[in-house]
């Protein structure tokens, strides 16, 4: 089977964002289960015996590596005494407090926003281009050369569980380009905040080229036309973000506080000064 080459490992081409996300609800389970065990101040052996299971069985779980079945899970739900539904429920709201996804074209002020967002929030920044790069250890130009489209969108799957792995409060810039791909961008909305930063085509063009980068126009007449079309074909899917935030005409300062404002509190000092 083809194999997509990361210079840490090799990815199956299987290795979907269906995986990773499914991956992440085994992670939850084990902490589930793990939070409830310690509630009843019971021993991981203790809680193997009540349940008629192995001890290694119940550790594979409690780490998220290991997929149980729905007898031993209900049996590990009562040794535990909690319930199954609770175990394996889902925990959307709140994975996305205190996460802010920013999403829309290049040029609509995703970096510029996000940097001043969490700097007022106390909160990492993250570029998940950036990631995706580390995790390829390849440009994204070198990525979509050698891997393609197809490629990229599972690296752009990893690279997100990895940077939802690192905590509950961040600040993220995405690919604009992450629309395309209809389950990593079910996942970000699920994870995150989402808001799709809105631009008019002229002011994705000029931003771009204020920033020094001249390679949309060059060559590319008809550069204005392509991107309004790009935009047309993609606002019905940026449209799913949580929040539109029109940026024409607004300084990065007033945009980052409205989104202080809707999401989050900046961090206090002690005694809540």
């Amino acid at each position: 089977m083809w194999a997509l080459y990361c210079p840490s490992r090799w990815v199956p081409e299987h290795y979907s964002a269906r995986t990773l996300e499914a991956q992440a609800l085994l992670r939850r389970l084990g902490e589930r289960l793990r939070a409830a065990r310690e509630r009843e101040g019971l021993s991981l052996a203790e809680l193997a015996r009540r349940a008629g299971l192995a001890r290694r069985t119940v550790t594979e779980i409690e780490a998220g590596r290991a997929n149980p079945t729905l007898v031993n899970l209900l049996a590990l739900a009562r040794a535990a005494g909690t319930s199954l539904p609770w175990l394996v429920a889902p925990d959307e709201g709140a994975a996305r407090q205190g996460r802010i996804a920013l999403v829309g074209l290049r040029g609509a002020g995703k970096s510029s926003v996000g940097r001043r967002l969490a700097l007022l929030l106390e909160a990492p920044f993250v570029e998940l281009d950036r990631r995706v790069e580390e995790l390829a250890g390849l440009s994204l130009g070198a990525i979509f050369e050698l891997h393609g489209s197809g490629g990229y969108q599972r690296m752009q799957a990893e690279a997100l569980e990895g940077v939802l792995a690192e905590g509950q409060r961040l600040v993220l810039a995405t690919g604009g380009s992450i629309v395309g791909d209809e389950t990593t961008f079910a996942r970000l909305r699920q994870t995150c905040h989402t808001v799709w930063l809105r631009a008019r085509p002229e002011d994705h063009l000029a931003r771009v080229a204020a920033q020094g980068d001249l390679r949309p126009m060059r060559g590319r007449p008809r550069a204005l036309e392509e991107l309004e079309l790009l935009l047309e074909s993609r606002e019905a899917a940026y449209g799913r973000c949580e929040l539109a935030l029109d940026t024409t005409g607004r300084s990065v300062e007033a945009l980052a506080a409205e989104l202080l404002q809707r999401f989050g509190e900046p961090a206090r000092g002690p005694g809540g000064a």
